[in-house]
């Protein structure tokens, strides 16, 4: 899916001062393009949308880039990640 376009006369609140929905679907879908970075793999233990990246900051070459590929198993969020 497309990430939609924000238009800047629209407001990013509603009148009750919760972020409309426009904006927080723009905001999550934005969000998948800033990595998670940690230390080790994060299978079992980084709870994450399903296509987020995540960059092992102690990692070796071949083992440093995972991305978030099923969106849970077994309704547990933190698993699903593929090393890339």
């Amino acid at each position: 899916m497309k990430t939609p376009l924000l238009n800047v006369a629209q407001p990013i609140v509603d009148d009750s001062g919760k972020m409309a929905q426009a904006f927080r679907t723009w905001t999550l879908d934005a969000s998948l393009s800033i990595p998670i970075v940690g230390t080790g793999s994060p299978e079992g233990l980084v709870s994450a949308r399903q296509f987020q990246l995540y960059i092992d900051s102690t990692g070796t070459t071949g083992s440093i880039e995972y991305r978030k590929m099923l969106s849970e198993i077994g309704g547990d969020r933190t698993q699903g990640w593929i090393l890339v």
